[in-house]
């Protein structure tokens, strides 16, 4: 089993989320249930043997994608770490965010 690791940048991306689906529900329980959900979604990839995930090479050479609802779960994995990069938004435009722009 990888070591999972968040880096900065998907903990950033919990807090907005976090903060997000507060301000849209106004329930604080439901919007820590919605990370929480999320969270396991990355504990649960990390456990499994293998590189899992869609590959993409487009973004990064080393990135790797989940979709999980209407989030995306950006990851790698580093020797014996499974990294987190980011958690974003599926509706976004992912490509300008790696900063890929054709």
């Amino acid at each position: 089993m990888a070591r999972l690791r968040y880096l900065d940048s998907a903990r950033a991306d919990f807090l907005s989320i976090l903060d997000y689906v507060y301000r849209e529900s106004g329930d604080v329980a439901l919007a820590r249930q919605f990370l929480e959900k999320l969270r396991g979604h990355c504990r649960h990839l990390a456990s499994l043997p293998g590189h899992m995930g869609r590959p993409r090479p487009e973004l990064r050479p080393d990135v790797r994608s989940v979709a999980v609802g209407s989030y995306v779960i950006f990851f790698r994995y580093v020797g014996d770490d499974f990294q987190v990069i980011n958690v974003l938004e599926g509706h976004r435009d992912i490509d300008a965010y790696f900063g890929k722009t054709e």
